[in-house]
């Protein structure tokens, strides 16, 4: 058989192979590049501002640890579990899109999706707290316990906000995501054959789940109580 025919067959051996791809495993390899790329950029982005926060916590550290007291950890630590939750409901859903289990993978979408509300649910709750208690940077900003550090406090708030807030807009297109995935996995689209959009979700969910699990210890643990 010569090269073009071969070509030829690959191409019409499965509907969801792209044109410009020889087989199904070259198309898989390239998404899964494309989406590991695609995470450097954003590993890139947030190292930046895990750096800006170091400098500034070594800069006014006093502050930093006072204005961390004010961390709601009962939150913080339920929103870890959520999400480590969720990183197992994404692997398996690429596990059953792997076997071919179309109703478990439904299920596995949906229950990831609902945990990533829950997280986005409780985290509004937080915020509702820091904007009552007056944590937020701006004229109306107190740090109760040490106002002469209330300056500098704002710093941390303003770290806080923008990370956390950060987070939270990657979380809400992660929403995005499995909602386009649970519609196209109730057509049953995916399969042993064709998994590579499940499996570039969930790298995209993992490495926001990774991402908070820094942000975790970093904003509401370290220093505390010193």
């Amino acid at each position: 058989m010569s090269a073009e025919a071969h070509t030829g067959k690959e191409h019409h051996g499965h509907p969801r192979l792209q044109h410009h791809f020889e087989s199904m495993a070259q198309q898989h390899e390239a998404s899964s590049l494309g989406m590991w790329l695609f995470l450097t950029t954003e590993i890139l982005f947030f190292g930046g501002l895990f750096v800006a926060y170091t400098l500034y916590r070594w800069l006014y550290y006093d502050a930093f640890i006072a204005a961390s007291e004010h961390q709601n950890i009962l939150l913080g630590g339920i929103n870890t579990a959520v999400l480590i939750c969720s990183s197992l409901t994404v692997a398996m859903s690429v596990y059953f899109s792997q076997t071919n289990r179309q109703r478990a993978l439904v299920w596995m979408l949906v229950i990831t999706m609902m945990l990533g509300l829950a997280f986005l649910g409780i985290k509004a709750v937080e915020y509702h707290e820091h904007f009552e208690h007056h944590l937020v940077p701006g004229d109306h900003f107190q740090l109760p316990g040490a106002p002469h550090l209330a300056a500098q406090a704002q710093m941390f708030y303003v770290l806080y906000f923008f990370m956390t807030g950060l987070h939270a807009f990657h979380m809400v297109i992660g929403l995005g995501i499995y909602a386009w995935l649970l519609i196209r996995a109730v057509k049953k689209e995916f399969g042993p054959e064709y998994y590579s959009p499940i499996e570039a979700g969930g790298l995209y969910w993992h490495f926001v789940d990774i991402v908070w699990i820094f942000l975790f210890p970093l904003l509401y643990l370290i220093g505390r109580h010193q």
